[in-house]
């Protein structure tokens, strides 16, 4: 796996959705946020050797958080923030599928 490749397509995102969707031949992704549909496309195409029919992005906000954090005896509530991320959707052309636990296990 080139360097290029692992700072556009972070890891695969398992969920019970996405699950349902392997019919369909989408498989989801996490990318980096500055990481164009042809960026994406070319990665999931060398990494996996695929067809990529399509690529649809979303840019996730991250979500707020409070925490009650105790220190000296007192009590003190902080606010932060998870980061923002995108995430990419690939649609293969037919025939085509990929095994996302072998890209897990390589990590």
């Amino acid at each position: 796996m080139s360097t290029d490749i692992k700072k556009i397509i972070i890891r695969p995102l398992f969920t019970e959705k996405m699950s349902r969707l392997e019919n369909e031949r989408k498989y989801s992704f996490q990318v980096s946020p500055k990481a164009n549909k042809l960026e994406i496309k070319k990665g999931v195409e060398s990494l996996f050797d695929v067809k990529v029919d399509s690529v649809s992005t979303m840019n996730r906000l991250g979500k707020g958080k409070t925490m009650t954090v105790r220190s000296g005896g007192k009590t003190i509530r902080t606010n932060g923030k998870r980061s923002n991320w995108k995430k990419a959707i690939v649609t293969l052309k037919d025939g085509e599928n990929i095994d996302l636990m072998e890209m897990s296990t390589d990590s």
